[in-house]
């Protein structure tokens, strides 16, 4: 293997790890939001969904860097990019009580449409 190769295949590496970094950091911090927000029936089950969409861009992400195939790596992918999509619904939805967690919310709203983003650009680069 020629270094470029090695290089190439070391960046590559390092972006899947970043990116299941990444996505491990962003529920962790929907689970720390969702910790603060005022409970109530609503807000409640809003909440559930809330935590398993968040937790399932990254779930699904692991699952497509161990794909069998071309089309299990896409058909991962393509769900990662739903679940992000899903957060962001959700965050949407959701009620805040004060500025502080409503500028939070307003974050993790933000980092759901970069992820979104980031996996629809590894499906239109992999089709």
């Amino acid at each position: 293997m020629s270094e470029s190769q090695n290089t190439n295949t070391k960046t590559e590496k390092s972006r899947q790890y970043d990116l299941e970094e990444r996505t491990l950091k962003f529920a962790r911090a929907v689970i720390a939001f969702v910790r603060k927000l005022p409970k109530d029936v609503v807000n409640n089950e809003i909440i559930k969904q809330l935590v398993r969409s968040s937790g399932s861009v990254g779930a699904n992400y692991i699952e497509a860097n161990e794909a069998l195939s071309r089309k299990d790596f896409l058909m991962h992918i393509k769900i990662s990019r739903k679940e992000a999509k899903e957060s962001r619904y959700w965050l949407n939805l959701i009620e805040t009580d004060n500025e502080k967690i409503e500028k939070e919310r307003q974050i993790l709203c933000d980092e759901a449409t970069q992820l979104m983003k980031i996996f629809g650009s590894i499906v239109e680069k992999t089709q």
